[in-house]
């Protein structure tokens, strides 16, 4: 297990704090771990609870009045400050409910995870008033991947992506292969399919396909539809929107909306998806090696969504912008290449970048390991953009 101070750093000025910790992202990306971390750092055993709730030992506490109850048998009239963590929150009926009594009732503190973004959908949102902070935790991250793995490589994470289990079979391809397909089983059936009361499971599983095979790349729903019309399945738009919505909601992908950047405004229509895990996409559809440009693509956009970046594709002129990049008010932009072979490519990155007028920081990203900067614009190697502080 590695500390991963990412996130402890910005957990921790809420930690004691009058806010609910809610802790969410994809299934086995290391919420669990996140919250263990977090118990052992505030250090006071007697006066914390710690419920998983996909445990079978704890089934008798899955509903609003049983955990309640729990909780104050446990607490009693003690003046003192309890911390509470709840792992798997969402396997608790009206859990809205007794998390807010618990904050109200008692001097607490709480943590909870959670694999879906609708868990602060609605109810809670109401009931808590603003009173929680949200954090998204990624798959591994490359400077993470390196920690954990000692002695592999970029090509390895190019391959293999960033869960963090797949570090204990790191050496057994096999093994991985199987973990991760069994992984994005898991999601689909407990995550999509289940939450979302969705019956036509081979369609879902058709617009799945069909998002990791176009990752990186500019599509819209009703591209899709039409590509299902040429295939002889008929599917609505809205049913597409619905099925890509309840994987995103699972965090199996992330939707960037493409931005007009001269017209300061945001495109209503083809929008880019990338995959939460690379490695995920390997196991289930293959072809990373070939598609190792979009797969590089989709590296750079979870890592900015990592470091906590708003992202969205830019439009100018009739050029794209691969990302752009905004924290704190304040752009970067990117473009990503696998190579810039030759001078015709290197005018092409480098140009659109070129377009933009603005002065904030602009860069392209590829595997190339000669420094091709021009012009104001820094040319960075993608191990060097992972790995380093440039924003």
């Amino acid at each position: 297990m590695i500390k991963r101070e990412l996130y402890l750093e910005q957990i921790r000025p809420f930690i004691a704090k009058d806010v609910v910790k809610v802790i969410t992202g994809l299934r086995r990306s290391g919420k669990s771990v996140m919250l263990d971390l977090l118990y052992s750092e505030i250090g006071d055993p007697e006066h914390s609870i710690y419920l998983n709730f996909e445990s079978k030992k704890n089934a008798k506490y899955t509903n609003a009045d049983s955990l309640f109850d729990f909780i104050s048998q446990k607490v009693g009239d003690s003046r003192d400050k309890w911390y509470l963590f709840f792992d798997e929150i969402q396997e608790v009926i009206n859990w809205e409910e007794a998390v807010n009594s618990f904050r109200v009732d008692f001097d607490a503190d709480i943590y909870i995870t959670g694999s879906n973004a609708k868990l602060l959908s609605g109810e809670l949102a109401t009931l808590l008033s603003g009173r929680y902070v949200q954090f998204v935790i990624y798959p591994l991250s490359y400077r993470e991947f390196l920690l954990l793995n000692e002695g592999k490589s970029f090509a390895d994470y190019l391959k293999l992506g960033g869960m963090p289990f797949i570090g204990n079979i790191i050496n057994n391809e096999k093994a991985v292969q199987l973990y991760l397909e069994d992984l994005y089983n898991s999601i689909v059936l407990k995550d999509v399919i289940k939450r979302n009361k969705i019956r036509d499971v081979d369609l879902l599983e058709r617009i799945i396909t069909y998002v990791l095979a176009n990752i990186s790349q500019t599509f819209s729903a009703t591209s899709i539809a039409k590509y299902f019309k040429s295939e002889q399945r008929s599917v609505s738009t809205d049913t597409v929107l619905n099925y890509i919505k309840a994987c995103e909601e699972a965090y199996l992908f992330y939707k960037l909306k493409r931005e007009d950047i001269k017209g300061k405004r945001i495109l209503e229509v083809a929008e880019k998806y990338f995959v939460v895990d690379h490695g995920l996409r390997e196991a289930v559809y293959g072809k990373n090696q070939e598609d190792v440009g979009l797969v590089l693509e989709n590296i750079i956009c979870l890592e900015l969504l990592r470091r906590g970046y708003t992202v969205t594709v830019g439009a100018i002129d009739s050029e794209e912008i691969d990302f752009i990049a905004v924290r704190n008010n304040e752009p970067v932009y990117i473009q990503a290449a696998y190579l810039l072979p030759d001078k015709k490519t290197r005018e092409r990155e480098f140009g659109n970048l070129l377009k933009i007028e603005d002065n904030y920081p602009k860069y392209v990203v590829s595997m190339d390991e000669v420094n091709m900067s021009q012009r104001g614009i820094k040319h960075l190697n993608i191990k060097d953009f992972l790995l380093g502080d440039w924003g």
